[in-house]
């Protein structure tokens, strides 16, 4: 049973919906970031701060790794892990691409950047980061789904995408 991955910007609903995926169909869910933090023991906003963005990406590469190994999972993919080739490609080898679309001045307005370390730059420099990295979404994506107002109706929309 393919693995389905949530990929899209930070604070698009990855986790959010990736926990209600997982549960309407009966599945484990995975958030990439969540699982780098408890194999470190630190946040990754710590992992940032001690060892860069260059360590992070790849401890994301290995558990992305990892994970294109594992069947029948719901993974929240961290918003930069597609822009690697060779942390996105085994995980969609072995899976079902989401790309979540959400507008990125929405999420400025409604998602807290606080504890987000590439979340800090201000505005610019988000809308600059969503500018280079949504081409790689909708490359990667077998399915794009437009970000509703509750994640509940965005789940809906996957769901009918994927069934």
């Amino acid at each position: 049973m393919k693995n389905i991955l949530l990929i899209g910007m930070m604070g698009c609903g990855k986790s959010t919906c990736g926990q209600l995926l997982a549960e309407q169909l009966g599945r484990e869910f995975v958030d990439t970031d969540a699982l780098i933090e408890a194999k470190e023991g630190r946040s990754i906003p710590d992992i940032f701060a001690a060892d860069g963005e260059d360590f992070f990406r790849v401890l994301e590469r290995q558990t992305a790794g990892e994970l294109a190994r594992r069947e029948g999972l719901v993974v929240a993919c961290g918003g930069g892990l597609p822009m690697a080739d060779a942390a996105i490609a085994p995980l969609a080898a072995a899976g079902f691409v989401v790309f979540l679309e959400r507008d990125p001045k929405d999420i400025l307005a409604r998602v807290s950047m606080s504890g987000r370390p590439l979340g800090q730059g201000g505005e610019a420099a988000f809308l600059a980061r969503y500018a280079r990295r949504e081409p790689v979404y909708r490359r990667w994506a077998d399915l794009t789904v437009r970000s509703q107002p509750t994640p509940q109706e965005t789940v809906n929309l996957i769901l009918e995408g994927i069934l």
